[in-house]
């Protein structure tokens, strides 16, 4: 990758972690356990962009937490709020939309 690129590449990415993290908590999840299932996706995520984003969304409140102390090692999860639902599915329907135009510019189309 060039470093024309690279931080191109990187303000790309920046824009989708948001719906990526917000679609992995339809159901808890710690950070670890987040940053895991993202990476099954093929999205990775460094826990330093992770847990700034997860306090942001909370502050927004589309985002809960809840600490799990019945391990030997606590653990906060997080967890869609109401409201965070709704955005998700706002996003998701403006990605769908922004990816088919952009899909169909980059192939020579015209926007529809």
């Amino acid at each position: 990758m060039t470093d024309r690129v690279s931080p191109l590449l990187t303000e790309l990415r920046r824009g989708t972690l948001t719906l990526a993290v917000l679609s992995q908590l339809k159901q808890p999840q710690y950070g670890y356990s987040l940053v895991q299932a993202l990476e099954q996706s093929a999205v990775s995520i460094d826990q330093s962009t992770l847990y700034p984003l997860l306090r942001r969304l909370e502050k927004q409140q589309l985002v809960s937490s809840t600490w799990d102390t019945t391990e030997s090692r606590p653990r906060k999860y997080y967890v869609l709020t109401e409201e965070g639902q709704q955005v998700l599915n706002e996003l998701y329907s403006e990605w769908k939309q922004l990816s088919g135009n952009l899909q169909n510019l980059l192939e020579g189309g015209t926007s529809q």
